[in-house]
């Protein structure tokens, strides 16, 4: 093996030899035992406790500079340490440290193959190779999952653990370098070269460097609290640049690649720049936890400040008879939290927050949050539930007491409650009945809860854009709130109320949220039983409730809310059916409502077919409640001033009481001028009669559109008009009509916005008119879309549109052939009264609205 030169450690040793001869045995005896108790403190280090005790007396510093100091002790032999190194010696890996040169480190070892590597060499030379891993999560690596450049270590103590483990005290002795792999039965052995130390001429970069390096080390150890003057006069005796250089990196908290790259690079010089790095990095992470630990410290100071002064004024208002009733509210407030039965979640978060209540004064605005954010908890019912009433018949009976009509309204939500019945535990069905104002949507939900005994809560969408009103507040707001549903669960007292969400498809959106997309969660019966308010900030099971949804039209719903919901349509009441519920519901209930008796009015079945035709005109019933209400105020009045004591309401005295009427009834024209269609038209209160005219102009082939018509409605136009250039010939009219004349299509009552599919059938009926110069039976009335191609599409809205039919003395109707699909929804009553011509092309359409 090459001989080192100028080694500080050979110099030492040799030094040391000199000595020994000279020096009495009670002196090396005396020598001794100080060496055996210094390792026997390190060996006695085994918990971080002791660690942490041991360091107060002797740094590790410490430690390595009195072994250093006494190296020879443990020298075998009067000759040079480095030449009793043998070439071949056991590898011991390590997963997350690197031995430096010199240095030592104490190892507890666990592997079979890592102990048998260092009995064996203690039992013989005393000499290991000792290397880091590459990946510290391999269990038993192999040479390639090795670092090649390690330390050869001497293994100055070895102490075998009752449970089989090893704990050794290895001193770093040279670099070395592991050239060729020799297995063994039990571990690795290796070929190893020893590496030089490149010694080099006292220079000022040198001298620079370490005064830098030390300077580095002191202010460290001033940012963390370390005594320095100790540590500090050990580097100041070292003097060599790769010795400072390992002696600082063996003591930093440098990662595994940092310190195998360290030990790898030979030149002092760049190894110190390298150390002068990570310590300029330690000195910047060093004072950021001094500032730090300095904030922490005067927070904790006020803190306690605070507690401090809690605690008087906590005494003080005792003496004075104050403090009690913060301490019963507590006690109210922990007994609550114990009895509703809140959910593992709930119950964590509830005790947490009533610890800091305790802790905070009672006048403090973060108290008044918290006690709020209780109350809210313990107030919500988490296992109250109200007792479904599943009786099918009795619930068909309140249904048709509180509705007339309905039929298949009816008829899914007795569905709904048998399905309940037999399968308890099955998910509700999201339910959402739309149809025009005053069809009695919102009544039909608080049907559904009395059938079902269970409470009942509406809560109004209309016009909503927070999405805050769904999800509720965060906390952290000023007069924050939960959402409207955990409010709406509040008021109820049961987890399993009927929850109305009136006006679904009025909802609105803007830069505080899209209170639409918070309705997903809630309303999808797969994500609902875990239901998050921003408020409560724990999850609450809304899979018990029983959604039902109110609109007017289903477009203007989002389609992935729409997609939750199973859409029920209620169309208008038929005459008949207002009628009845006139008679049946209403009368009764203004009678009463306006202090009447049943022999003090009367109306006949004439009269309140007046009422109906001549001062309402809409699908629902909200306007013929208010005029039946206002003949009850004029009768009662006269009443109470006796000028009557009963009254029978005829058709003369309905006009005298309710005033002109204000819809006149409209005679059918008997026959129509050329260029007159009439359409049928559906609205959000029901349908309606339009007519479309059109009126033909010297000119060029302009298309001019009025009355207010939508972006749908000009296609159709322009679809009817094309279908009828490229079939003049066939329709019977002047091919080259579009270059002689301006075409004026126009639909009354302009100032109402109308737009929508169904006008292509009479549009296109009304410009063929006008076109042949030839009327179109007046008794007709059409719906439908058209194609270029001329079919006929269908279109929706078809009882409200027959309805409206009848009500304007009309006896036929044009609809496209897959409508008739529709007509069963129709009551046979109302198909009585008219003839239904269903169509698939407009060549059918033309055979029936010309008149010979």
């Amino acid at each position: 093996m090459a001989k080192k030169k100028n080694d500080i450690i050979e110099e030492k040793v040799e030094k040391k030899v000199i000595e020994k001869k000279t020096k009495q045995n009670t002196k090396n005896s005396e020598k001794e035992k100080n060496v055996k108790k210094k390792i026997q403190e390190v060996d006695e280090i085994k918990t971080p406790k002791e660690k942490s005790k041991r360091n107060k007396k002797n740094s590790p510093v410490d430690i390595i500079q009195e072994l250093i100091n006494s190296e020879q002790e443990i020298t075998i032999g009067d000759t040079s340490l480095l030449e009793q190194i043998p070439e071949k010696l056991g590898l011991l890996s390590l997963r997350e440290n690197v031995l430096f040169n010199s240095m030592i480190m104490p190892i507890y070892e666990t592997r079979e193959e890592g102990i048998q590597v260092i009995e064996d060499a203690y039992n013989t030379s005393k000499f290991i190779f000792v290397t880091c891993q590459k990946n510290a999560e391999i269990a038993e690596p192999t040479f390639a999952d090795l670092y090649t450049f390690g330390t050869v270590g001497l293994i100055l103590r070895m102490i075998k653990l009752p449970n089989g483990h090893i704990k050794a005290l290895v001193q770093g002795v040279s670099r070395a370098k592991a050239y060729q792999e020799i297995v063994k039965s039990n571990y690795l052995t290796v070929k190893v070269a020893l590496i030089d130390e490149v010694v080099l001429d006292e220079s000022p970069e040198i001298e620079a460097l370490m005064r830098t390096a030390r300077e580095n080390s002191e202010k460290i150890l001033q940012l963390r609290g370390v005594p320095v003057a100790e540590i500090m006069g050990i580097l100041s005796q070292v003097d060599d640049p790769g010795k400072i250089a390992d002696l600082i990196a063996s003591n930093m908290r440098l990662k595994a690649h940092e310190a195998q790259t360290m030990l790898e690079c030979l030149n002092p010089i760049e190894r110190l720049k390298m150390i002068n790095n990570h310590l300029l990095k330690e000195v910047e992470i060093a004072d950021l936890q001094a500032k730090i630990q300095n904030i922490a410290r005067e927070g904790m100071d006020k803190a306690q400040k605070s507690y401090y002064l809690r605690e008087q004024i906590k005494a003080i208002r005792s003496e004075l008879g104050e403090g009690q009733d913060a301490e019963e509210e507590l006690d109210i407030l922990r007994e609550n939290i114990k009895k509703v039965g809140l959910s593992k979640e709930a119950k964590k978060e509830a005790d947490k927050q009533l610890r800091r209540l305790a802790n905070m004064g009672s006048d403090s605005a973060e108290a008044n949050v918290v006690r709020s954010y209780l109350e809210w908890l313990v107030e919500l019912p988490w296992k109250k539930f109200s007792k479904d009433f599943l009786d099918i018949p009795k619930a068909k009976e309140v249904l048709d007491f509180d509705h007339y009509g309905l039929n298949k309204v009816k008829d899914r939500i007795l569905e709904f409650l048998s399905v309940r019945k037999l399968n308890p535990e099955a998910k509700a069905t999201i339910l959402c009945l739309v149809g025009p104002p005053g069809v009695g949507k919102t009544s039909l939900g608080r049907s559904i809860a009395k059938s079902m005994a269970r409470k009942f809560q509406r809560i109004s969408l209309g016009g909503m854009r927070d999405e805050a009103e769904i999800r509720g507040h965060r906390r952290t707001y000023v007069g924050a709130m939960p959402g409207r549903i955990i409010q709406a669960l509040k008021n109820a007292g049961t987890r399993n109320p009927v929850i109305l969400l009136d006006e679904i498809d009025k909802l609105a959106n803007d830069f505080r949220g899209d209170p639409s997309s918070a309705l997903l969660e809630a309303l999808d019966p797969e994500q609902n039983s875990h239901f998050s308010d921003h408020y409560l900030n724990v999850e609450f099971d809304l899979s018990k409730v029983l959604f039902v949804c109110t609109a007017n039209n289903v477009d203007s719903i989002p389609h992935a809310l729409r997609d939750r919901m199973e859409i029920i349509n209620i169309s208008g009441y038929t005459e008949l059916e207002k009628l009845a519920i006139v008679k049946s519901y209403i009368l009764k209930r203004q009678i009463e409502d306006n202090g009447l008796t049943k022999e003090q009015i009367t109306i006949s079945d004439v009269a309140i077919k007046k009422v109906i035709r001549e001062y309402t005109r809409e699908a629902g019933l909200r306007n013929l409640e208010r005029e039946i209400g206002a003949i009850c105020r004029k009768i009662a009045r006269k009443v109470a001033e006796k000028q009557i004591k009963s009254c029978s309401i005829t058709p003369k005295l309905v006009e005298e009481l309710l005033g002109a009427p204000r819809f006149i009834e409209e005679e059918r024209d008997k026959i129509l001028f050329p260029g007159v269609a009439t359409g049928l038209a559906w609205t959000q209160a029901g349908g309606d009669v339009l007519y479309v005219e059109v009126s033909l102009m010297k000119g060029k082939g302009n298309i001019l559109l009025t009355g207010k018509l939508g972006d749908v409605m000009k296609e159709s136009c322009q679809a009817a008009i094309s279908y009828i250039r490229s079939h003049a010939k066939d329709l019977q009219v002047k091919e080259d009509f579009h270059e002689q004349y301006d075409i004026h299509v126009h639909v009354p009552e302009g100032a109402t916005p109308k737009d929508g599919p169904s006008a292509g059938v009479t549009i296109f009926s009304a410009i063929l008119s006008a076109l042949k110069n030839k009327s179109l039976k007046a008794e007709y009335c059409m719906t439908g879309e058209i194609t270029l191609r001329g079919r006929v599409l269908p279109v929706g809205g078809i009882k409200e549109k027959i309805l409206a039919a009848v009500t304007r003395g009309l006896t036929d109707v044009i609809i496209p052939k897959q409508n008739v699909k529709d007509l069963e929804d129709i009551p046979a009553e109302l198909l009585d009264k008219i003839t239904v011509h269903p169509v698939e092309h407009v060549d059918d359409v033309k055979k029936l609205v010309f008149s010979k």
